[in-house]
């Protein structure tokens, strides 16, 4: 287990460190999450390799990955599978219920330890739950969002979030109101300021 305390892992604080072997390009390589750091990280957990939301989801961040390398951000999923349960399910076809080719790492958690730091581990299935993490540039956790095991994740929304990030923190005087997608208005946080985006609303 890393530093931090079980239950107690939240955004603002640094993204636990790992090292696990992950497939890349059908080949198994060691990777660290600290190899990242000067990119945004999306880390997302799924529960099980071959079963019936994962491919869903699994090949929808890889269809989408262009859009995500192009805002400097890398994808990793992670599952308690081995490395050879990965392999396998990227060498089976899309319409046998495999992933096929994909364009980001995933990563083996066969001891259950990245799970366990990132409070994502379901003790009852010994699984993941479907936690996903955006981690920025320093390497600390700026989102977090964690579903139960049935139902999948929005692509679309990971990436309006992580826009929503990358805008404050390039512009430090401003943030986001709800929904807020690239080039819409923002909001200064000044009692004063922030009457003239009410007043336009």
């Amino acid at each position: 287990m890393s530093e931090h305390n079980e239950g107690c892992l939240r955004v603002g604080q640094m993204a636990p460190e790992f090292m696990a072997t992950a497939v890349v390009d059908q080949n198994f390589k060691t990777i660290k999450l600290s190899d990242y750091r000067g990119k945004y990280v999306v880390l997302f957990f799924y529960p099980l390799d071959f079963t019936f939301v994962c491919p869903t989801e699994i090949a929808a961040f890889s269809d989408r990955y262009d859009e995500f390398k192009a805002l400097d951000t890398e994808i990793l999923g992670i599952s308690v599978d081995s490395e050879f349960s990965h392999l396998a399910w990227i060498q089976t076809e899309r319409k046998l219920g495999g992933v096929g080719d994909l364009n980001y790492p995933l990563v083996s958690d066969l001891k259950k330890e990245i799970s366990a730091d990132y409070n994502v581990l379901d003790p009852e299935s010994g699984v993941a739950l479907r936690g996903l993490f955006i981690i920025d540039r320093d390497g600390v956790i700026q989102h977090s969002t964690i579903n139960n095991l049935a139902f999948g994740r929005k692509v679309d929304e990971t990436l309006r979030v992580l826009q929503a990030i990358q805008h404050v923190q390039t512009n430090p005087n401003e943030v986001c109101p709800a929904d807020w997608q690239p080039g819409d208005k923002t909001m200064t946080p000044d009692p004063v300021k922030a009457k003239d985006f009410f007043a336009e609303v």
